[in-house]
């Protein structure tokens, strides 16, 4: 039996809380995962949910709870130096990791603990943001789902009017110099972006309710957030978008959706791959922002492709 872990909720919240629960990878290091059981009565199936940088569990719990009412467990993951899960160096607040194929260890283990917990197949994913390029791995490295649904995929970043070997030479300069673990000018907040920057400026939701609600997180449980990537991810990011970049396509159904005000990930890098998988479907949601989850004009659209994607695998 897994060592339960802390799942946290704010006051007033009567929903059922995830059952969290911690692993350790093969490397040592400790993550936190969360089950959402199915509510229906009936399941579907499982849904393996891939969070994006900065996330923690507890940030979808609306959206488990939504897939728990269609008949899917649904499993979340905290990766490593974000959520509760260890952090990577002695300054936790920028978001870090050692080397990118570091993230497909967080997998494994979620793998196992799907398959030790006993969730009914079919297994399919849903995952965000950077989550979506550590899913794209993990497809290629047989990830045994069904079916993958996107969103927002991190398949390139939006380096804006900087030229892409510019930002790496950067990044590769700050590491040089002994700077790799810092926040990368850019890259986001300090501090917290949630608390630092100002609704009518934000990136990633025009939703009033659901940014008042990642803002009363972020408030509240602090130890869960980080701040912007230090130049060492950067590095690993661009590096890892561009090695998926001349890959194939994997074999399996894939939908992937995203905002035409996106303004985090790459858009034509979205639109190339999907053009490039046999079968996909690329829907892009008129005035979505990065976050379509968390936007309640875009939800009920997302849910739609997301739920026909499942139910056809």
């Amino acid at each position: 039996m897994s060592e339960p872990a802390p799942f946290h909720q704010l006051p007033g919240d009567s929903s059922r809380p995830a059952s969290a629960f911690w692993v350790s990878a093969d490397d040592g290091i400790r993550l936190r995962l969360a089950l959402w059981p199915e509510s229906a009565g009936s399941a579907q199936g499982s849904v393996l949910l891939f969070p994006g940088r900065t996330e923690y569990v507890e940030k979808y719990a609306p959206i488990a709870q939504r897939l728990n009412a269609e008949g899917y467990h649904v499993l979340a993951i905290d990766w490593r130096g974000q959520g509760l899960s260890d952090r990577l160096q002695p300054d936790r607040r920028p978001g870090h990791v050692g080397d990118f194929a570091d993230y497909q260890r967080d997998v494994v283990e979620m793998v196992v603990a799907a398959t030790e917990l006993g969730l009914p197949r079919p297994w399919h994913l849903l995952a965000h943001s950077m989550g979506g390029c550590i899913g794209l791995t993990a497809l290629h490295g047989d990830l045994p789902v069904a079916s993958a649904v996107f969103s927002a995929p991190m398949w390139g970043i939006n380096l804006r009017r900087m030229p892409h070997g510019v930002a790496v030479g950067i990044a590769y300069l700050a590491g040089r110099l002994g700077h790799g673990g810092r926040s990368a000018p850019g890259s986001g907040a300090s501090g917290n972006y949630m608390l630092d920057e100002a609704f009518s400026t934000n990136l990633l939701t025009p939703d009033p309710d659901e940014w008042s609600r990642l803002l009363r997180e972020a408030a509240s449980w602090p130890d869960l957030t980080i701040g912007g990537a230090s130049f060492h991810w950067v590095s690993q990011a661009l590096n890892e978008c561009s090695r998926l970049a001349r890959l194939p396509s994997p074999e399996r159904p894939m939908t992937v959706l995203f905002g035409s005000e996106e303004k985090i990930v790459s858009i034509p890098a979205i639109r190339t791959r999907a053009a490039d998988w046999p079968g996909a479907d690329l829907l892009e949601l008129r005035k979505g922002r990065h976050e379509l989850l968390m936007d309640a004009d875009q939800r009920e659209s997302f849910f739609e492709a997301m739920l026909a994607r499942f139910s056809a695998a």
